[in-house]
């Protein structure tokens, strides 16, 4: 018999990519979606013969139930949220309904039908925020510096919770910054890459980015839902940081995506003010041995392959005269 799961945040980055690792796995996928008065199936495009996709809110306490109850999933992984940080501020009160009440309502569903679903919830680097040391495992404490960092701690623990109140398989994945040619335009890595691409093709001249010495752990969003399929998949459920070990800045970012087509990136970037974070978050990187030693996980995908991949894929999306998928 075949396992079913579901997912939610299905059409986002992580998503796209955990459908296409389950279903090569041989798993039913059943995607929640929320009723958008525009279609956002732009990553799942390819996979839309193979899915199942059913309406459902983590703003609604009997949608989810619904659908729990109807499906009836081996597996159930959270990747719905508010998730582009600089955001939460303008959305504070949403960001906190969708990310942290929301899990609460996607633990209540399973409590209440069915307590044997096994549920991933997507945790954040950004919960260390002004980290307490580096490297930051799972037992750095929590420091988050926004709305959206706030609003992860609460699902964090509010898991925690429900694991050691009702005996749920619950795990949370503690994913450092992931990136694809599937990330929204909006994200510094794919707004690197694109920009780039135009710039090489002559449709820009200029970039402008924030912070450059910001640091981040960057991976392949690939590699990381395997890992969050892999914790489903212990004996016992536990939480685990998901991280390549190695921290980039931005500058280096740029520098690399710029290289990558011969072009000097100083001549192009310039650096803006108003994308500056009210509070910055500015040295990640992750500790990721318990999920190397226990999950037996690896990144396959280095920062370099990382970063030309999506310059790449951005170039020839410019010059096929594709559009880009939707934001969120």
């Amino acid at each position: 018999m075949s396992k079913r799961a579901i997912i939610t945040g299905i059409t986002g980055q992580d998503g796209s990519y955990l459908a296409e690792l389950l279903l090569d796995k041989g798993y039913e996928v059943v995607g929640v979606t929320r009723r958008l008065s525009a279609p956002n199936t732009g990553r799942i495009e390819h996979l839309l013969g193979r899915i199942e996709l059913r309406p459902a809110d983590l703003l609604d306490q009997l949608s989810l139930m619904t659908v729990v109850d109807e499906v009836r999933p081996h597996e159930f992984y959270n990747l719905a949220a508010m998730s582009f940080v600089p955001a939460s501020w303008d959305q504070p009160l949403l960001t906190g309904e969708f990310n942290a009440q929301g899990v609460t309502r996607v633990l209540e569903a399973i409590r209440r039908v069915d307590t044997s679903i096994r549920l991933y919830q997507a945790s954040s680097s950004e919960m260390y925020g002004k980290v307490r040391e580096t490297p930051q495992s799972e037992d750095t404490p929590f420091y988050p510096r926004s709305p959206y960092g706030v609003s992860k701690v609460f699902a964090h623990y509010i898991t925690v919770n429900y694991r050691e109140s009702y005996d749920l398989f619950a795990a949370s994945g503690i994913l450092f910054n992931h990136e694809s040619p599937r990330r929204g335009l909006e994200f510094v890595t794919r707004k690197v890459t694109d920009g780039v691409a135009r710039i090489k093709l002559g449709l820009a001249k200029s970039l402008s980015l924030g912070n450059l010495d910001a640091h981040r752990d960057w991976g392949f969003a690939g590699d990381y839902v395997r890992a969050m399929w892999l914790m489903l998949q212990q004996e016992t459920p536990s939480d685990y940081v998901i991280a390549t070990g190695v921290s980039h800045s931005v500058q280096e970012l740029v520098q690399t995506a710029f290289d990558h087509v011969g072009l000097d990136w100083q001549e192009h970037v310039k650096t803006d003010p108003k994308f500056l974070r009210p509070a910055e978050v500015d040295h990640l990187i992750g500790d990721s041995s318990r999920a190397r030693a226990q999950l037996g996980w690896q990144p396959n995908v280095d920062f370099t392959r990382l970063v030309t991949m999506m310059v790449d894929a951005d170039l020839e999306r410019h010059q096929s005269g594709r559009a880009p998928v939707s934001v969120y």
